[in-house]
């Protein structure tokens, strides 16, 4: 959509131009709408999508505009914008609006529209408005989903306690041509009733929220997650613990929530909070066990020493936890995962900005992350987080669709990973990696799925372990252990998660169960927006399911982010040697045939 983007910026509000023209600013909700489709509609039949978008202007879109005193002051042929005085007017308009849309779609009229809104400073001239408000808006729009609304967060902080809409965090996203990501909240339903509490597990359980950043400089938001990670993982491999994944642990990052409510949400008993200040080469950690069910202080104390000696101040937070928590454990399984050396301080800080970069999923920040973790292995080869974190990596590349694995950035994934296992082989989290590209980007999937269950056994609170062991039980057709794992990962990590859980969809893909492949597949688009994969099995199954425009529209999505991507390249994807890792005869052959109904290009000439 054209919407006068880009336009030229003001400084200070006033005055702007080289004759010092007054500029008028105010500040608006601007709400941006297009229908879904249009050019395709418009070629399968121009006079009865023509007819059917005046009628829907006419008697949903403007009569809903006027009820809520919004006023358009731009249209562009299948789509307007609207400038309201109020978020909550334009929320709740768009709201209304796409609940008739919506209604008339399913009664057989085939358009739909995406809208997208945003608060902010817009510039004035004449009737018309420009300037950032209007831009973010718009890129917000070309994101929301097919008859669906997203919002950034200055219209969330707004409306969220005054309506009773849902709402679905995105989280930060890279729009075109605007210079930061923006925070993208997707508009659902009504609010869901209370999640009931979830039972105790039969042994004591905890989860370590992230700590605060107490060195007021953003760049160490990655160094304090990272610790926070490691204490995670620390604490996970004790088998007497039970101890709730990094990503659920997460969802309360920048909140200041009710512990007893984070207990009950979790299903855990114990809450292990804190602080990280990090001043030139000197650290002072704090934490404080909290009992969830009463709210009362366990322990508080805090850690100072040498940035080289992090590692250290770790291991005490754990014994120190774990000596209140769990006083059963012997004191030599303690000193046994104690057992992480002063490995190299700025390998160790490399890997953990790595980690915080791959978490977008954005090629560019896959690049940096593989810059950063390629030199992270020449400082220092001898350390199976980098060559582990790597792997993950260059297989990352492959599924999003950027790169082959055979390209030259990527094509040692396989030994890569095997080096990982090989510098510790009690690394839960480097068997993981290892089994997992051995299995998929190896063919070799008995030897990665023995390798995969070799960390469960290791570190049985590894939620990660189970997801892509989940995963590769469903490509080898063994439905009932597949969702065996994927459960068990999901009670460890209970919270909708950043990284979208693959195995469900492949599990039922697998065994040709395409309504179920839609459902997971949109729980997994709401956690993660532009997920390569989930796109993908997506439109196969709405193709393969005769929902054929529905399965377009997700390869156009698709394809937004990997233009060029082809059928060819999905075979590239899919199989190593010709051996594709569905083993359950006719898998592949209709994946492929589901993307070739939806319109994914054969090859590229």
């Amino acid at each position: 959509m054209q919407t006068g983007l880009d336009t030229a910026q003001t400084h200070g509000g006033l005055r702007d131009g080289a004759m010092g023209e007054r500029v008028v600013r105010r500040l608006a909700a601007i709400v941006v709408a297009d229908v879904v489709g249009y050019s395709r509609l418009i070629g399968a039949d121009e006079a009865g999508t023509l007819a059917r978008l005046a009628a829907l202007r006419r008697e949903i879109v403007d009569q809903g505009i006027a009820q809520h005193a919004g006023r358009v002051f731009k249209e562009t042929g299948d789509g307007f914008l609207v400038e309201f005085s109020s978020a909550v007017q334009a929320v709740t308009c768009a709201l209304e609006i796409q609940k008739q849309v919506e209604a008339r779609a399913v009664a057989g009229q085939p358009l739909r529209l995406r809208i997208g809104i945003h608060v902010g400073d817009v510039v004035v001239q004449g009737d018309d408005l420009m300037g950032d408000g209007v831009n973010i808006a718009a890129r917000i729009e070309s994101i929301a989903d097919p008859g669906g609304i997203a919002v950034s967060r200055a219209v969330y902080e707004q409306v969220r306690d005054r309506l009773t809409a849902a709402f679905d965090d995105r989280g930060e996203i890279e729009l075109k041509n605007i210079s930061r990501p923006v925070h993208i909240f997707a508009i659902g339903g009504e609010k869901a009733a209370p999640t009931p509490a979830l039972a105790l597990p039969d042994k004591p359980s905890i989860a370590v929220l992230p700590f605060q950043n107490m060195s007021g400089d953003p760049e160490q938001e990655y160094f304090v997650d990272g610790l926070v990670e490691d204490i995670i993982a620390a604490l996970s491999r004790f088998k007497s613990l039970f101890v709730i994944a990094r990503n659920s642990s997460f969802a309360y990052k920048g909140k200041s929530p009710d512990i007893r409510q984070v207990g009950l949400a979790l299903g855990v008993r114990y809450v292990l909070e804190g602080g990280v200040r990090k001043a030139a080469n000197r650290i002072r950690i704090t934490g404080q066990l909290i009992d969830a069910s009463t709210g009362t202080h366990l322990w508080a104390d805090h850690f100072d020493g040498a940035l080289e000696d992090v590692f250290e101040l770790q291991d005490r937070i754990t014994a120190s936890v774990v000596g209140i928590i769990a006083p059963t454990v012997e004191r030599a399984e303690i000193e046994r995962v104690r057992g992480k050396s002063a490995e190299n301080l700025q390998a160790y800080e490399l890997v953990l900005r790595a980690e915080a970069l791959m978490r977008s999923r954005s090629r560019a920040d896959y690049d940096q992350a593989l810059r950063g973790l390629r030199r992270t292995i020449e400082i220092y080869p001898n350390y199976a987080r980098g060559f582990a974190r790597l792997a993950i990596l260059c297989w990352a590349y492959v599924a999003q669709g950027y790169l082959h694995r055979d390209h030259p950035l990527i094509a040692d994934i396989v030994p890569i990973a095997q080096k990982a296992s090989a510098l510790d082989p009690t690394d839960a989290d480097a068997l993981v990696v290892a089994g997992w590209t051995t299995a998929i980007a190896g063919g070799e999937m008995p030897s990665g799925l023995e390798l995969v269950e070799k960390a469960m056994s290791l570190n049985p609170n590894y939620a990660e372990a189970y997801r892509l062991g989940g995963m590769l039980y469903g490509y080898l057709g063994e439905i009932d252990k597949a969702l065996d794992c994927m459960q068990r990962g999901d009670r460890l990590n209970p919270l909708p998660r950043r990284v979208p859980n693959h195995g469900y969809f492949i599990a039922y893909f697998s065994a040709g169960d395409h309504e179920a492949v839609l459902k997971w597949t949109a729980r997994s688009l709401r956690e993660s927006p532009q997920d390569g994969p989930t796109l993908r099995y997506r439109a196969a199954s709405l193709a393969l399911l005769g929902r054929i425009e529905e399965a377009r529209q997700a390869i156009d999505r698709f394809l937004q982010q990997r233009p060029g991507y082809t059928l060819d390249d999905c075979r590239r994807h899919q199989e190593f040697d010709m051996n594709s890792p569905f083993k359950k005869p006719g898998v592949t052959e209709a994946l492929y045939r589901g993307l070739r109904l939806a319109g994914l290009p054969e090859s590229g000439t």
